[in-house]
């Protein structure tokens, strides 16, 4: 067997780690974020147990390159603070680890990788370089890979390079000579995207050719290629990696050294790395009494967090997979499946809709490292089983409630099988959800959880169907490739998530929310997607043709005041015209310092002139219609006639709800226009829509949580709260309370839970920023236990590192002691807002499966179809519609107990708007 070397771009992956993560900190308050990441990968790399290794670093001062271009990187800011302090202890922990560590003056550290390589790989050595950075994809070669452990990519031949960029390994030098690098400060040819750099390479084979060329290349582009042409030398001098560098070391000198234990026990228990001492000391050894979730530094001192999960032996490693092609290991899998107490399922579609996609194949795992897959579909296997038979002999399974069910975003597989003749029970967990719950402010994709939690790099979609333009249908991926991908989804499923729910299980609370309320929502979920909305398509037909009327009247009214015609769409343009040649100060700027066009910066414009207010109506009109009354009928399952969201789980940190395809949280309500496209949102005859929304109740539950006597007053006398409060604010009685009084009133009630400022508030109202801190002044003055609450609050957030709703749903806050003050208020902030958006989150999901359970016996005469922020939305026979309002108001008002009514406000009507 042939020798291994792993050569590790350490620069490229401590400045990745670094802006990829939040920035942890250990008890101390030391930076960790990008110490963390790193470690972990080079944990990773070390379990593979090469024949040598090398960890590599860029040397300080200038290199070679700065001589041939004194511009190059001239641009790059200086390091952040909380990077330059992570350097050192990632070199003492690399050298702790028994790594060389290399740096080499003069060169970069891909300079001294290339040289490596090029050394190990002609001696007949295998060398993966492990990067994040795509110059290096030029070394690509025999015996040559580079493997992203970030993003688990490996390009291993021309074939794999070619795939990512469109031209060969040895032409990636020209590639990027033609393209430029922004980040290293090299001009290419202006307007020469990654499309256009392969077409010339391919049509010319070299930057020579292109160059010799360059008269035949027509249009705007071969000019700006005809004018670059003294520079591209200089920069194909640039991007080359050079291999020839004088290195002390050659690569045979880099076998692992003896690691320092005692140092390295020293470094992880001062940093944080808990999961990383546990493994060097043995499963016995004891932990820091804070600990951590698996794979993740302690963000705080904070007693509170569950300690880490111990990694079973062996679960960081790839398990054994095997394909069912016969009836007989079929049954064998079947009859192992039915005996199980539980097992992780997946499925392997043509498509990412659920409600279009056809099932290719089925995967199921009992035991760790051990899974299968099962293809129904795949167009050239040699040997499959009918997708009939198999999925005769799989549904007593996925149907039995009493074997329990693990999937990752199994709601996805449910709808699938589903509309394949499987209705699924017992679906006890989900791997997405477990980490959801245990951590909002991560990434729960199953790559991520594993190589977070387990070390593991899986395989990704792209490594077996390919990528782009050139993406085959899993249909078509070869079987074997097929099974190792799609079984490991099921194996790695089920490990991630018997660690996500062994660190619930610490603490009840998070439990209670991951048992209590996420798991049973999943097929309350896929109900509601799969029942759809009806949408009148004529109707959205004709309000597309009056938004495009109105946006051609802005256009034009635009162009009378500019004298000449202007590109609405350009906020280049636009710029010009509003900073340059009107004059207009700019009040928001881009964060490269240029004057703003964005809607922000429009609205604090259009008091100095027409153009402006122009703008934002013809912006307002073209959302509308381009999101909305264009999109909305063209979404129409041709199979059912209606219009099928998909609710997200995990889209927002506080554990609301989020849709997408089509998003349906977003529809504008407060714009005519907008509520006109509600209208559209229709019920078959002979049936309404009912719509039942909660009213102020994240302002109600500001009122449980702080307790303040006059705000439980103001709500415990049904009386309007913002006419109360402006009473209470500005010592009226309640029918003495003006209408600006009020607004002022209902503008500190909610922009208090969202952390406005005096600035924010004067914005607001228009009113002198001394007036708007008065107002603030007074509301304390009425209402001290919301300033209480407030206060204590942000304490909470900065002893703990998180905030928790009323029923225990956490919300980490990891910028709460960043030292840019910027990132450190939007984390106060959240820190006052979390509780009650995700207590509103979680009393509306209570109160779903109490409707769900409720309407289960009447499905005939009426299906939930939407959930929008506080709003739940019906379609019901006419004659039964009362009785639903009346029955899901009182369910949703029981839905939590807290300390002032819950109130529901419901209708009904031909549509949805009407319904309101």
């Amino acid at each position: 067997m042939s020798q291994k070397i792993i050569l590790i771009d350490g620069s490229s992956y401590l400045f990745r780690a670094f802006h990829a993560l939040p920035p942890l900190s250990n008890a101390q308050g030391e930076p960790t974020g990008a110490l963390f990441g790193v470690v972990n990968m080079l944990r990773a790399h070390l379990k593979e147990q090469p024949d040598y290794i090398a960890f590599v670093m860029d040397a300080s001062g200038g290199t070679f390159r700065n001589q041939l271009d004194p511009q190059y990187k001239a641009n790059r800011p200086p390091m952040p603070d909380e990077l330059r302090a992570q350097i050192a202890p990632l070199k003492e922990i690399v050298q702790a680890m028994g790594l060389p560590l290399l740096c080499v003056e003069g060169v970069e550290a891909d300079d001294v990788i290339g040289t490596l390589a090029t050394q190990a790989a002609e001696a007949g050595v295998q060398v993966e370089v492990s990067t994040g950075d795509k110059d290096m994809a030029q070394l690509v070669g025999p015996n040559v890979m580079l493997v992203n452990t970030m993003t688990g990519s490996k390009y291993a031949s021309d074939e794999d390079v070619f795939a990512k960029f469109g031209v060969r390994a040895d032409q990636i030098i020209d590639y990027l000579a033609l393209m430029g690098d922004k980040v290293d400060n090299i001009p290419g040819v202006p307007k020469c995207g990654e499309k256009t750099a392969a077409k010339w390479l391919a049509q010319y084979d070299s930057l020579d050719g292109v160059m010799q060329h360059a008269d035949e290349i027509g249009g705007k582009i071969g000019e700006n290629l005809r004018e670059t042409l003294h520079r591209l030398p200089l920069n194909r001098d640039l991007t080359r990696i050079k291999t020839d560098v004088a290195l002390e070391e050659t690569y045979s000198d880099l076998a692992l050294r003896a690691r320092d234990v005692d140092q390295l026990r020293a470094l992880y228990a001062r940093y944080g790395m808990n999961q990383a001492l546990k493994e060097l000391d043995g499963a016995g050894a004891p932990v820091n009494a804070a600990g951590s979730p698996p794979s993740m530094p302690q963000r705080v001192s904070a007693p509170e967090l569950p300690a880490a999960v111990e990694l079973p032996e062996g679960w960081s490693e790839r398990g054994e997979y095997v394909t069912v092609t016969d009836e007989t290991a079929l049954k064998a899998w079947v009859d192992e499946l039915a005996s199980a107490d539980a097992f992780a399922f997946d499925t392997e579609t043509s498509a990412l809709d659920p409600m279009r996609a056809e099932l290719v194949g089925l995967s199921f795992c009992i035991h760790a490292k051990r899974a299968c897959y099962i293809p129904v579909a795949h167009e050239q296997a040699a040997a499959q089983l009918p997708m009939a038979l198999v999925l005769d002999a799989v549904r007593p399974v996925l149907q039995n409630p009493a074997i329990a069910k693990v999937g990752q975003n199994a709601k996805y597989d449910i709808h699938v099988l589903r509309r394949h003749g499987i209705d699924v029970q017992g679906l006890r967990d989900d791997s997405l959800l477990s980490s959801f719950v245990l951590d909002s402010t991560r990434r729960h994709d199953m790559d991520s959880q594993a190589q977070r939690a387990l070390g593991l790099t899986t395989i990704s979609y792209e490594d077996v169907a390919g990528k782009g333009a050139k993406q085959i249908p899993f249909a078509r991926v070869e079987l074997d490739r097929a099974t190792e991908y799609a079984a490991e989804d099921a194996d790695v499923t089920l490990r991630l998530n018997a660690l996500n729910v062994a660190e619930l299980e610490q603490t009840p609370a998070l439990l209670s929310v991951y048992r209590d309320i996420e798991m049973p929502l999943v097929p309350v979920l896929a109900r509601i997607e799969a029942n759809g909305v009806l949408i009148d398509a004529e109707v959205l037909k004709h309000q597309s043709a009056d938004l495009s009327r109105r946006m051609l009247a802005a256009v034009q009214r635009a162009t009378e005041i500019a004298g000449r015609a202007i590109n609405l769409d350009s906020p280049k343009q636009l710029g010009a015209l509003l900073f340059d040649e009107l004059g207009l100060e700019a009040q928001v700027k881009t964060p490269s310092g240029a004057p703003s066009t964005n809607e922000e910066a429009l609205e604090a414009i259009a008091d100095q002139h027409e153009l402006p207010r122009v703008i934002l109506e013809y912006r307002g009109l073209a959302k509308l219609r381009n999101t909305y009354t264009e999109k909305l009928g063209a979404m129409i399952n041709p199979d059912t006639g209606r219009v099928h969201t998909s609710f997200n789980q995990a889209g927002a940190q506080t554990g609301r709800l989020s849709s997408n395809d089509p998003n349906l949280q977003n529809i504008p309500i407060r714009t005519e226009d907008g509520r006109r496209v509600r209208t559209a949102f229709i019920a078959p005859p002979g049936r309404v829509i009912a719509a039942c929304d909660y009213s102020q109740i994240e302002l109600r539950i500001m009122a449980h949580l702080s307790g303040d006597e006059a705000l439980l007053r103001a709500f415990e006398s049904g009386d309007d709260v913002h006419r109360a409060t402006a009473a209470e604010v500005f010592g009226k009685t309640v029918d003495a309370v003006t209408g600006n009084e009020r607004r002022a009133a209902k503008a500190i009630n909610f922009g208090l839970m969202y952390g406005m400022s005096a600035f924010g508030l004067a914005k607001q109202l228009g009113v002198e920023r001394h007036e708007a801190a008065e107002y603030i002044a007074l509301y304390f003055s009425r209402y001290p236990g919301v300033r209480a609450y407030m206060d204590a609050t942000r304490a909470q957030a900065k002893e703990l590192g998180y905030v928790e709703t009323v029923f225990g749903r956490r919300l980490y806050l990891p910028y709460i002691h960043s030292r840019n003050q910027g990132q450190r208020a939007g984390a106060e902030r959240a820190a006052i807002n979390a509780p009650m958006q995700g207590t509103a989150a979680d009393i509306i999901k209570r109160a779903m499966l109490a409707v769900d359970a409720w309407i289960a016996p009447h499905a005939s005469r009426a299906l939930m179809i939407m959930q929008v922020h506080d709003e739940l939305v019906f379609e019901c026979d006419a004659d039964f519609a009362e009785t639903l309002v009346q029955q899901v108001s009182k369910l949703m008002s029981e839905a939590a107990d807290l300390r002032v009514p819950l109130v529901v406000d419901s209708g009904m009507g031909e549509n949805w708007e009407a319904a309101h």
